[in-house]
């Protein structure tokens, strides 16, 4: 007994000794931990995962009960490229710096849902960090979109107003947006660009392509998704700061963060005010926010984001085209938004599995009105340019995701997941017209509607050597066009791997489909004076895309050229018919049309902390089929088939250069776009608008390192243009300003 007892004391023994503790330290190039880190522990022996965890606000991750022997760390942090580090276990603690890297080889997260490289996934992504967008200070959305590659952004004024995005020739309502992981298109793809305030964002990612494999509907040209920043000093942080400008602009923001052991905070509000140029210019946004995290435990956590901005914008309307003022400016109309987003996230991980159950909820309402006739209303003989208009809009997302990701080796992963969404809205307008005998009197709409989505997903995803493969489809049940199933794959090979001048060549190709589902007032109809009436055969939208090029990595992953061909062929499009007797309409599918083109793409790390990235976009697009558009029916005939798409311009381009160093930063953007279709859509002949060159440029500097300068100037050369005809844009503007911070490292 005494020797059994000893010989189970030993084996005891040698079992805590050999079960050991590592811990992983994920740095930045400047030495600062990087929070949110996937970190991934294999065996060297057969790439089997043995722990997978996130790193903490420090920027460690801890792994327990390790067996003795050798193994690989792999790090996917979203913004650099991927880390790699063999070890033992017995080493205790190991420090792996990831770089800043080129476009291809960046981590990013929207391509799979999950974090991995760019160059793997078959995809465009272009992505902003916290640095970058802090050397911006962008005012909305827009203004950071404006200078990726493959963005056109189009704005019908200036500061709040209705901005739009066009993506490889597909429709403003074709992208996908996520804030936070909540869904804030409005049902059936509209989204307003222009009045989203980007405070304490963390990172953004642009996904050119259709993806509603992944994201549903609304995925049909690419995805827009952005972060808000967590805490990571454990002292509490206090910044605040605030610059003024011309055109009466003045700003000021405050955020508080931090994070102590297993709980991370970040509270932050912002408050914009301008008077704008011209008459009716006046923009003003609020903005607040909260992320919060706390872990439970080594293996399970929680994290509530909230946001909430609201803005109000005077509506000038159109006026000015290329410089000929032949209308004057609305002096009354104007535009209130107030939306609220908020998700709760829940997510354990173990060594093969990571389960992620999320609740959301998005709530926008609007409201735009035109009450005082200052530019000529008078129904009896027909002019209604300025009559009377009151349109308000209320809708509401809801619903929860699982997504489970399963690693049984290192070369292999599973995505699945399950989406439930309850969208409902009201929309509501009040305007003149005529009744039956000739008189103006206020004629109301009204459309209600309710929709319940449920989806499943999957995705199988395989890199091997060489090669990486992804394939998956989405089965959705939509409460209006009812079943339908969307595939993806794509396939990407490393032709040649170089070690000097030439770095790597790699080949891609893709193929998904997207779709889009109708709007409340298409699927619901339009009660009134003059109805809509509902269609329950209402089609989805469709996109069948494909697209194949190369990524060309020069001195040794410095340097990164990129170039795709894309084609879109949509379908389904939806169009609106009226009676010419009962003036009853209907909305149905019958349009068709085709974008196809291609992009270029050269991203630089001039230096350690010199980035530039630059992209040439060429579009080309046509109406395919439009049978109810004719001459007959009175038709524009931009919207004639053999016509190009509006606004989708032939040839646009970006360039953003930055540098962020220890002391300043600064930063030069530049946009271009050419010549594009678009119509006054007044009878004053106006059926393009004229191509035009935007450049901005921002710096800062720290004059200790709690108190920072920093300067701001957009439409540095003071270009006269109209994104879109007759609403002409902000002149040269800029802000001047200070921020400071207390408390933290």
């Amino acid at each position: 007994m005494q020797i059994l007892r000893v010989v189970l004391s030993w084996l005891l023994l040698s079992s805590i000794v050999a079960a050991a503790d590592l811990t992983i330290k994920v740095v930045d190039p400047s030495t600062s931990p990087v929070a949110g880190a996937e970190v991934r522990i294999f065996r060297i022996s057969d790439g089997v995962p043995v722990g997978t965890q996130l790193t903490s606000a420090a920027g460690t991750a801890v792994f327990t009960g390790l067996g003795a022997g050798r193994y690989r760390a792999h790090v996917l942090a979203p913004g650099f490229a991927a880390g790699d580090i063999s070890l033992e276990s017995s080493q205790g603690t190991a420090v792996i710096r990831v770089q800043v890297a080129t476009s291809p080889e960046t981590v990013v997260v929207t391509a799979t849902r999950g974090p991995a490289a760019e160059a793997q996934s078959g995809t465009s992504v272009s992505t902003l960090d916290r640095g970058e967008l802090d050397v911006m200070q962008p005012v909305s959305e827009a203004d950071a979109l404006r200078f990726l590659p493959g963005a056109v952004v189009d704005a019908a004024g200036q500061r709040g107003a209705l901005t739009s995005l066009f993506v490889r020739g597909g429709d403003s309502r074709y992208n996908k947006v996520i804030v936070d992981g909540v869904p804030v298109n409005d049902p059936g793809g509209t989204f307003d660009f222009g009045v989203v305030p980007l405070v304490q964002t963390d990172r953004i990612e642009f996904l050119r392509g259709a993806r509603s494999t992944l994201y549903g509907s609304d995925a049909m040209t690419s995805v827009v998704q952005m972060w808000s920043a967590t805490g990571s000093t454990p002292k509490p942080e206090l910044r605040f700061g605030a610059d003024g400008g011309n055109f009466g602009t003045a700003h000021g923001y405050a955020s508080v963060s931090g994070a102590n052991g297993r709980f991370d905070y970040n509270v932050f509000g912002d408050q914009f005010n301008t008077s704008g140029q011209g008459t009716n210019n006046n923009y003003s946004s609020s903005s607040e926010g909260l992320n919060v995290g706390f872990a439970i435990n080594e293996s399970t956590s929680m994290r509530l984001r909230v946001r909430h901005f609201d803005s109000s914008t005077g509506v000038s309307g159109e006026w000015n085209f290329n410089g000929q003022a032949l209308l004057a400016p609305d002096g009354d109309a104007h535009a209130h938004q107030n939306n609220l987003l908020g998700s709760l996230e829940l997510l354990r991980r173990s060594a093969h599995w990571q389960h992620q159950v999320t609740g959301f909820e998005y709530n926008t309402r609007r409201i735009n009105a035109d009450t005082v006739a200052d530019r000529g209303c008078d129904p009896a003989n027909f002019n209604f340019f300025d009559c009377y208009s009151v349109n308000s809009a209320d809708s509401n997302r809801a619903g929860f995701l699982y997504q489970g990701d399963y690693t049984p080796r290192v070369w292999a992963q599973t995505t699945m997941g399950y989406q439930f969404e309850d969208e409902t809205g009201n929309f509501d307008s009040a305007f003149v017209t005529l009744d039956n005998n000739g008189n103006p009197f206020i004629a109301p709409e009204f459309t209600h509607g309710l929709r319940l989505n449920h989806e499943a997903f999957i995705q199988q995803r395989i890199t091997r050597g060489r090669l990486s493969v992804i394939g998956g489809g989405r089965l959705m049940n939509n409460g209006t066009f009812g079943n339908r199933a969307v595939p993806h794959g794509s396939v990407t090979y490393e032709l040649f791997r170089g070690r000097d001048w030439l770095s790597g060549t790699r080949l891609r190709f893709s193929y998904a489909s997207g779709v889009k589902e109708p709007r409340f007032e298409e699927a619901f109809g339009i009660s009134g004076v003059f109805p809509t009436k509902p269609n329950p055969r209402l089609k989805a939208e469709e996109n069948r895309s494909w697209d194949a090029g190369f990524d060309q990595l020069f001195a040794g992953g410095r340097y990164a050229l990129s170039a795709v061909y894309f084609r879109n062929s949509f379908r389904d499009q939806i169009e609106f018919s009226s009676d010419p007797v009962t003036f009853e309409g209907l909305y149905v599918n019958v349009n068709r049309s085709l974008a196809h083109g291609a992009e270029v793409q050269f991203d630089a790390r001039l230096r350690s902390r010199f980035r530039l990235t630059t992209g040439y976009s060429y579009t080309s697009t046509q109406i395919l089929e439009a049978p109810l558009c004719t001459p007959d029916n009175f038709c524009d005939p931009l919207f004639f088939a053999g016509a190009p798409l509006l606004r989708r311009p032939k040839h646009s381009g970006s360039a953003l250069l930055s540098y962020l160093g220890n002391r300043w930063g600064g930063n030069l953007g530049s946009s271009f776009v050419g010549r594009r279709p678009d119509s006054d859509f007044l009878g004053l002949g106006f059926n393009h608008a004229a191509g035009y060159v935007r450049v901005d440029l921002g710096g800062w500097y720290a004059i200790t390192s709690r108190v920072t300068t920093y300067l701001n100037v957009e439409n540095a050369l003071n270009r006269r243009y109209e994104e879109v005809v007759g609403y002409p844009a902000l002149g040269t503007n800029f802000r001047a300003g200070l921020r400071f911070r207390l408390g933290g490292e």
